[in-house]
């Protein structure tokens, strides 16, 4: 899950991007609007936790910025603004969920994994596909009923084909996803995950769709 960060404050930047990169998220950090405005155009987040008292015009003018453009992209607002009036001006004006400062980052793992459950339309806390089964909150995946060990990218791979059952991933999208922009990756990276995943899964688990990208295999192929 690829999340974009908007905090100014230093110490709770790098706090909260590197908490939710440890439990698997793929973080970008900004520290103002003018940034996280032109990164939310350029890539694709599943994502936005967005601080309100930012430098030159605050958070709650980007959020309503970028729904006026159609802008669809979840927003957990952060702030230490902490009155009634101004939590539901935060809500009105488009965000998703607000958490007060000081932030704890394990409750904002849980609210973002939130985020996506919805994102994908599902409620449970296992997600099965045929013979696998996999928790989004323990990261942990299952075939055939046995633990399977997979790497942090592996599982975030898996996650994203889960997430979005029906659809044909490009390659472009699914390393926008996996890795944050300022990180170098080798140009057969995700192949080889892919080949990883079918190694210790199935070999149909992941479908080459020749020419777009890549896509879950049917469960009923996965016995």
């Amino acid at each position: 899950m690829r999340i974009l960060l908007v905090e100014d404050d230093p110490l709770l930047g790098d706090g909260l991007a590197a908490a939710l990169g440890a439990q698997g998220f793929v973080v970008d950090w900004f520290t103002d609007g003018p940034q996280a405005d032109a990164a939310l155009a350029g890539a694709p987040y599943d994502a936005v936790v967005l601080d309100l008292g930012l430098p030159g015009e605050d958070g709650l003018h980007w959020l309503g910025r970028w729904r006026a453009a159609g802008q669809r992209t979840p927003v957990l607002v952060l702030t230490a603004r902490d009155a009634l009036e101004q939590r539901i001006a935060g809500l009105d004006t488009g965000a998703d969920d607000y958490l007060i400062k000081p932030i704890d980052a394990a409750e904002l793992a849980a609210r973002l994994r939130a985020v996506r459950r919805r994102l994908a339309g599902r409620s449970e806390p296992v997600w099965t596909h045929g013979p696998l089964s996999y928790r989004p909150e323990a990261k942990s995946t299952l075939w055939q009923g046995q633990p399977v060990e997979l790497t942090a990218r592996e599982t975030a791979l898996l996650e994203l084909f889960l997430s979005h059952p029906q659809r044909v991933l490009s390659k472009e999208v699914l390393l926008e996803k996996l890795y944050s922009w300022d990180q170098a990756v080798e140009s057969n990276v995700l192949e080889v995950h892919i080949h990883h995943l079918r190694k210790k899964l199935h070999a149909k688990v992941v479908k080459t769709v020749r020419g777009l990208g890549y896509a879950l295999g049917p469960a009923e192929e996965l016995a």
